[in-house]
């Protein structure tokens, strides 16, 4: 059976060593995260994702979810139990707003905590991840009125939430959604239409499920501009908050699918369901963005998460597997083999997992603070930096750590050999559960396109311009820092890359719309590349400061190490992605439809 360990201490050190979480100490939601508290929730976070979430997750899938025959569906032993617990001990809630029962803390905590819980059980952290989702939909979008009802039973996990947005014949096009609205004439709306692939549909965790639906109003414009967003409770709500009949809306059935088997992934069919129409008429796209931008960002960290848990597995399988011996000589001449950690490719496949994840999770934790700082800081200027960032760096969060971290749980189940293939060690679970990420959410092919087409040229090249600063701002001020040339001359060369790239697309894209579309996911690994290059300067710096103060000196030196294996053996991909870029949309192109 698989093991997992929170990486807290990592996580701390990220914060505060690498990132300078108590330097925003005058931000409110930062003034209240003290180190001793932040420290206290990420190993009580930590705690139950060890104790309770991750017992569950291989027995969650071999048993997954039922739908019986009055469309009740029910989830796999045990998750009953472990979310009420989550719920309860306030972890849904974490960063909600304090006057709907949430704790306040920033969002920045959040995600460390749901890194840890997606690693545990990626299925059962999706019910409490999406609620997420709905309340910052809600927080940001929903009436006073909405958020009366909605938002306190959400934020303590007493109610979950979903979102609805695909149908059968509309994946990403959204603007040919058919799912109507028609008023009611009382303020409500009655919806008719069958969304597909809806995570969390329908389950028996909790008495109700806030379903945040995309419809079309009658008369509305074609198109994504004659989109609405309405809130569509599973069970209505009276007056006096109580819960009333239930509403017109049903699971339909339980898709089959490859993964994520604890988690129900329903068809949901609305019969002429009450819903009530959260912002503006026909702006439904702007609101549900919050909460599909939350959701991307969730899922970037899903990809880090099975990684992380897979890489933990996988090199304690190395340490103790004896087949063969050392190239140089046998490591433990007394024992018949030696383990196959001495082995060279076994070294480069765990380095690469393990550099990936320290990074990833450097980038995660880093574009949540500013994210943080967005929602928070007076500072006009601040808001916007952090708006742009957090724009431009979502597409590549949710791509590039879904993307690797899907490759990473398939080269830690390489590890295994033939074990890694038979269910009962658990890593072709991982495989698999890190295989809808890529998908969901927007697939990686359309983040690359949404990078591409929106988020570069948005307000004149503005945010791209601001990251190229930032890492021309950091190699700048450290470049006589002793022993960080090595990150700072290969991260140089990565950002000249991607520079490279990005003017290359705005030469020849504008006349050829087709080399953007030819180039656009070498464009996202390469920005990630860099993104991730630039997250290991600034490890290495933090690591050298306090192996020179003689703080954690194995530790530190062992993370020189993985970033040295990164900066050399891995950001050097850049250049082969620059050249695919370069090549242009020619050979792409050039067969025609009937020959593939």
């Amino acid at each position: 059976m698989p093991s997992y360990k929170a990486p807290v201490e990592n996580t701390l050190f990220l914060l505060y060593d690498v990132l300078g979480f108590d330097r925003r100490s005058n931000l409110p939601g930062f003034a209240e995260a003290t180190r001793d508290v932040v420290e206290a929730v990420l190993a009580e976070g930590a705690k139950v994702a060890e104790k309770s979430f991750q017992p569950l997750n291989q027995t969650g899938d071999l048993q997954g979810c039922q739908r019986l025959a009055d469309g009740v569906v029910v989830t796999p032993n045990g998750f009953k139990e472990a979310y009420k617990a989550f719920a309860g001990g306030g972890w849904v809630g974490i960063a909600a707003d304090p006057e709907y029962g949430g704790q306040g803390l920033p969002h920045t905590i959040e995600a460390a905590i749901n890194e840890y819980a997606s690693s545990a059980n990626m299925a059962l952290a999706m019910y409490a991840g999406l609620t997420q989702g709905a309340i910052a939909a809600l927080t940001l979008h929903g009436s006073d009125g909405q958020k009366k009802v909605y938002l306190p039973n959400l934020t303590s996990g007493h109610w979950t939430g979903t979102m609805n947005l695909t149908e059968p014949h509309c994946g990403t096009d959204l603007g040919l959604i058919k799912t109507k609205a028609v008023p009611n004439g009382d303020g409500s709306y009655s919806i008719t239409g069958q969304k597909i692939f809806i995570s969390a549909g329908e389950h028996d965790m909790t008495e109700n499920i806030v379903h945040l639906v995309l419809a079309r109003i009658e008369g509305a414009p074609e198109g994504t501009k004659g989109i609405s967003l309405f809130v569509a409770p599973k069970v209505l709500v009276n007056e006096d908050g109580s819960l009333g009949a239930r509403n017109a809306v049903s699971c339909g059935a339980i898709e089959r699918k490859m993964g994520i088997h604890g988690n129900a992934t329903c068809v949901m069919n609305y019969d002429g369901a009450t819903g009530w129409l959260v912002g503006e008429e026909n702006r439904g796209l702007a609101a549900m963005f919050t909460m599909m931008n939350e959701a991307r960002l969730g899922v970037g960290i899903q990809g880090l998460s099975q990684s992380e848990v897979a890489y933990q597995n996988a090199a304690a399988y190395a340490r103790e597997r004896r087949q063969g011996r050392a190239l140089k000589g046998p490591a433990e001449p007394q024992a018949p083999a030696d383990p196959i950690i001495v082995h060279p490719d076994v070294r480069r496949t765990l380095l690469s997992i393990k550099a990936f994840n320290e990074a990833a999770r450097a980038l995660v934790l880093w574009t949540a603070m500013r994210g943080d700082v967005g929602h928070v800081s007076d500072d006009p200027r601040e808001r916007e930096a952090a708006d742009d960032h957090m724009g431009l760096l979502t597409p590549v969060i949710k791509g590039v750590l879904t993307d690797l971290g899907f490759d990473n749980a398939v080269k830690a189940q390489q590890m295994f050999g033939g074990h890694g293939y038979i269910a009962e060690w658990g890593m072709e679970q991982f495989v698999r559960d890190a295989r809808i990420a890529m998908i969901y959410e927007g697939a990686n092919g359309v983040q690359a396109m949404d990078l591409i087409g929106r988020k570069l040229p948005k307000n004149g090249g503005r945010a791209v311009m601001a990251f190229f600063k930032e890492v021309d701002g950091f190699v700048k001020e450290n470049a006589e820092v002793e022993g960080l040339g090595l990150y700072l001359e290969t991260l140089k060369k990565a950002r000249e890359d991607l520079q490279a790239a990005t003017m290359w697309f705005m030469a020849n894209a504008m006349g050829r719309p087709d080399n953007a579309g030819a180039g656009a996911s070498d464009y996202m690994r390469l920005f990630g590349l860099v993104a991730l290059g630039l997250m290991w300067a600034m490890i290495a710096k933090a690591a050298l400061a306090k192996k020179a103060a003689g703080e954690d000196v194995e530790a530190m030196e062992a993370k020189l190490v993985t970033g040295r294996f990164f900066v050399e053996l891995m950001l050097p991909e850049t250049a082969t992605r620059l050249a695919a870029i370069k090549a242009g949309a020619d050979a792409v192109m050039a067969l025609p439809a009937e020959a593939f």
